[in-house]
């Protein structure tokens, strides 16, 4: 048998290809990566990176509005929301480079435009060359999913690989879809003046988090004028570009039907799998998405998944760990190296929503037997100097102390998460997380002042009355 002319091809630009290309590269393998598109991937073009910066412009936008709250005059924004993507098109040329064609085959890396399929299970043709490789990574990452309403084939609609070519204004936009996309952008749109509804099926938005955090996104939400209809099934569209109609069934069963100038679906992702020949390669599909084991490898041992296509979280960080762990097996056979189930996450509205491990929700779901323990941003001294005093901090114990989950919704939660998150990749306890000092005055004092919550919790009367006994303390009498 011939000797595979590659020691990865990797299928896929995205993140995580990118992140398994260049690892490769570094340690010396032979590694080519195949894109049909644009190498960078939805985060760079679509996702995190211009949502990020569209959302910066409209909290600017936002605060100039309430400059009051600093004591300072407020005044009123124009936002013009073509110099708006302008930027956000600017700062993407400005990363741009680092995921370019130049540089990864300045890396050594052999890269190749153009839509392939396997045509064997060792082999992936493209462009009609052939290439052979000792392991296969599949790293075509995800598309937004597109709900079955009537019409909608025939109505001009948005999604996050559309929202940010628009130049032309928005008076009024319409989101299908309460999660983090339709949050974000749904608050975005709104500071910039446009008049925004957000429908979803769903009884609440964020329905992932537990509805105590989830609720205060909501409040503030409905405080900025962006109008909810939860519990809301959307059942078709109609209209014409400048011009369109969503009819949904409200929750008491009422038709209404909503009029707007854009229609943005924001309703979930759908796994990029199909043309690429998993049949002729072995790679078993259920219900349209890849089997792949707790190694990330499919029904082809030599073919491995990683990112949205794996599926499983679709985050660019959880696509970029994935690679990290390819890398190990693929390259040094390092049966050991698996996933690490301790995955954090951000919705970034205002406040932002950040959670990592297990939530109240889940463990009372799961019969998992825990305590919860909570601290609110007004009790932050530096929440309350910066004017930012919504929310609150929570995490989820055993028993015993320790940390099981956490979640903050606030600002910077997805900073302050990632404290949380090397307090339980350590298997540490609250009293951990409580007796490190941190500087004074931050945010991150949240994060010991909640951990703290379980100590006190141990002090009851009687225990303290016991404490007074034993040392002689003269304090009033519990």
């Amino acid at each position: 048998m011939a000797k595979p002319e590659f020691d990865i091809v990797v299928i896929g630009g995205g993140a995580g290809g990118l992140v398994v290309a260049a690892g490769g590269a570094a340690l010396g393998a032979k590694i080519a990566v195949v894109e049909k598109h644009k190498l960078g991937g939805d985060c760079l073009w679509y996702g995190c990176v211009p949502s990020k910066t569209l959302i910066k412009s409209a909290r600017i936008a936002h605060e100039m509005r309430h400059a009051d709250r600093w004591a300072l005059e407020p005044c009123r924004p124009q936002p013009d929301l073509a110099r708006v993507m302008e930027r956000v098109a600017g700062i993407i040329d400005g990363i741009e480079p680092n995921d370019s064609p130049e540089r990864f085959r300045g890396l050594g890396v052999d890269v190749i435009f153009g839509s392939g399929k396997f045509v064997a299970p060792d082999t992936f043709e493209v462009n009609g060359r052939r290439l052979t490789a000792k392991a296969f990574v599949i790293a075509t990452g995800s598309r937004p999913a597109v709900p079955r309403l009537s019409g909608i084939e025939a109505t001009p609609y948005l999604t996050n690989e559309t929202v940010f070519a628009l130049r032309e204004p928005v008076p009024s936009l319409i989101v299908i879809g309460a999660g983090p996309v339709g949050c974000e952008l749904a608050q975005a749109f709104r500071r910039l003046g446009s008049e925004v509804t957000v429908v979803d099926a769903a009884p609440q938005i964020l329905p992932r988090e537990d509805a105590d955090l989830a609720a205060v996104v909501f409040r503030q939400l409905g405080a900025e004028g962006v109008r909810l209809h939860l519990g809301a099934a959307p059942l078709g569209t109609e209209g014409r570009k400048g011009d369109v109609r969503l009819t949904l069934r409200t929750a008491d069963g009422t038709p209404v039907v909503l009029a707007g100038s854009h229609l943005l679906v924001a309703a979930g992702r759908a796994a990029n799998v199909e043309g690429l020949g998993l049949e002729e390669a072995g790679v078993r599909l259920d219900q349209g998405r890849l089997v792949v084991d707790d190694r990330l490898r499919t029904t082809n041992r030599n073919i491995y998944a990683i990112g949205d296509v794996a599926g499983g979280y679709q985050f660019t960080h959880v696509a970029e760990h994935h690679a990290g762990i390819v890398l190990r097996q693929a390259l040094f056979r390092m049966k050991w190296a698996k996933p690490s189930r301790i995955v954090p996450w951000c919705t970034y509205t205002d406040p932002e929503l950040a959670r990592v491990g297990l939530s109240e929700t889940e463990a009372r779901q799961r019969g998992v037997v825990h305590r919860v323990y909570r601290f609110a941003f007004d009790e932050i001294d530096r929440a309350r100097a910066e004017g930012e005093t919504e929310g609150f901090a929570k995490i989820v114990t055993d028993p015993k102390g320790r940390l099981l989950g956490a979640a903050i919704v606030g600002p910077h939660a997805g900073e302050l998460i990632a404290e949380c998150a090397l307090a339980l990749s350590k298997n540490m306890r609250a009293k951990d997380l409580g007796g490190v000092i941190h500087a004074y005055p931050t945010l991150a004092q949240i994060n010991r002042r909640v951990a703290n919550q379980r100590l006190k919790e141990g002090l009851t009367p009687s225990s303290k009355r016991w404490i007074q006994r034993l040392f002689g303390l003269q304090g009033t009498r519990a």
